[in-house]
């Protein structure tokens, strides 16, 4: 009984672990979403100055369009990367493709370097879209990474350690900004491809996710060996009976691609609830803040020799609220602080498009709503809540659909909100309100609480949303072998593959 009670810690190895993944990708993520905010005057003269040596006058119209595609080839690239994240984690398991990761992020800091030089724009613009596949793997792998080696206790706040890490980028990035400091195109371009050199040198040194190596590679001494300097304790068949409990409740299921992956019934509203959480939090604003930053908080009424440092203390706040939730996640759980960060979104919109609509006469309004918007903390939950929801065989091409939903929802919103902010003006942020409100409804009604869930228990609590049932149970016998049986009651397991 004293084993069945027994709680994972953070040994040195897991934080030692999650900080090298998350600086070396995480980091990288949110440094290249702020990193083209405030150079972007200095690159659009440069734009210009390529472009008339080439071909005379630049149109208004033709730089906004050239901006716009530059910006918005990041989450292009990160839809491309979104893509390719089932096969590479299943070929070279999740710390291999964090490694071969690596290369997408050196080689466009050599090309964003020497863009200058070679006098072209177009590199710059091929750049982001390879920094941009970067992005996409990390964003799905770290998280599944670190979600699968965290014990379930702390599961949430190390599942949190990805978006600090991207929030530190972001902030960092806003720092670099600042005319005085750091300011320019060449010194911003270089610099990501520090995290990725230190990830490559020490990454290596770490384990490889037991569950990836016991359920889909059946290589348990390995599995075993990795779980042991994970949980600093010798004694780790409980943790292996529950993921051999979870190997056989999805043994016909086989390996899923995305396009079965629909058409599992016991599945269904797992998807839904990605589709949904991933859609709202890319289109909840927050993106346009980070993308367009200077521009809004110069129509919102900031002055304009303040509007850098706003934007930086924008970024300090949103780093602490992370911070908060790591400690926060696994005492409030996982639903309530989806809750609170898509209402405080929407409110941060209406205030935002207030702050628009009244500059002259309500200018405290504007510091208020980008408060508002860095207190968001949404922004973790749905990676975590992700890596819950489904087992092994399906989380791959789960995080496909999540990263193929976060970066197009993350494109449409970089090429398209200058032209939606011309059109609408103070009221585009009211679209992003009504998103976050339709989103927020859709997780109190059908989002359950994840929190101190293994991921067979709740793969359980959808069963009967899902109308399924899964019944599996596992004994460690006191002579140390181990027992499994697993059956499904109303529902065979052959038939989740039947709408």
């Amino acid at each position: 009984m004293e084993k069945s009670e027994r709680k994972g810690r953070v040994t040195l190895i897991l934080a030692a672990a999650a900080l090298i993944a998350g600086f070396g990708s995480s980091f990288q993520y949110g440094y290249n979403v702020a990193v083209i905010n405030s150079p972007a005057p200095e690159m659009k003269l440069f734009y210009t100055r390529i472009y008339e040596d080439r071909y005379g006058p630049m149109s208004d119209n033709l730089l906004t369009l050239l901006w716009s595609v530059t910006v918005s080839m990041y989450p292009l690239g990160g839809f491309f990367g979104s893509l390719m994240v089932a096969p590479l984690v299943n070929k070279f398991g999740r710390k291999g493709t964090l490694l071969f990761n690596n290369i997408f992020s050196i080689v466009p800091a050599i090309m964003m370097g020497v863009s200058e030089v070679a006098g072209s724009f177009e590199i710059i613009i091929a750049a982001r879209f390879i920094v941009g596949i970067c992005a996409g793997l990390s964003s799905n792998v770290v998280p599944m990474y670190l979600g699968e080696i965290a014990p379930k206790n702390y599961r949430g706040a190390i599942g949190i350690v990805p978006q600090l890490f991207i929030t530190v980028g972001i902030l960092v990035a806003q720092v670099f900004g600042i005319r005085n400091i750091l300011g320019n195109m060449e010194g911003n371009a270089y610099f990501t491809g520090i995290p990725a050199a230190i990830q490559l040198m020490l990454l290596p040194f770490f384990p490889e996710s037991p569950r990836y190596m016991l359920i889909q590679k059946g290589d348990e001494k390995t599995a075993r060996k990795g779980l042991q300097r994970l949980r600093g304790w010798e004694d780790v068949d409980e943790e292996l009976c529950e993921m051999r409990v979870e190997e056989q409740s999805e043994r016909a299921e086989g390996r899923l691609s995305v396009l079965n992956l629909f058409t599992f019934r016991s599945l269904r509203w797992q998807l839904l609830s990605v589709i949904f959480m991933n859609m709202g939090q890319q289109l909840s604003g927050v993106n346009a803040i980070y993308y367009y930053a200077d521009s809004i908080y110069s129509s919102a009424g900031v002055a304009d020799d303040h509007v850098q440092y706003v934007t930086v203390g924008t970024g300090a706040v949103n780093v602490f609220m992370t911070i908060a939730a790591v400690f926060i996640v696994e005492k409030s759980g996982r639903k309530l602080l989806l809750l609170i960060g898509f209402g405080v979104c929407c409110g941060a919109c209406v205030l935002l498009t207030i702050a628009l609509c009244f500059q002259t006469t309500l200018d405290w309004i504007p510091y208020v709503s980008i408060l508002f918007f860095a207190s968001l903390h949404a922004g973790p939950i749905p990676t975590v809540i992700t890596t819950e929801m489904f087992r092994q065989s399906s989380r791959p091409p789960a995080f496909m659909v999540a990263g193929t939903v976060h970066w197009l929802s993350n494109f449409t919103v970089g090429l398209v909100f200058p032209f939606l902010e011309s059109g609408l003006g103070a009221y585009s942020f009211i679209i992003f309100a009504c998103i976050c409100l339709a989103t927020l409804i859709y997780i109190w009604v059908v989002i359950p609480e994840t929190k101190n869930k293994t991921f067979l228990e709740t793969s359980m609590l959808f069963a009967h949303r899902n109308k399924v049932d899964i019944v599996a149970e596992a004994e460690i016998k006191e002579t140390g072998g181990l027992f499994m049986y697993f059956n499904e009651g109303a529902s065979q397991l052959n038939s989740f593959s039947k709408k």
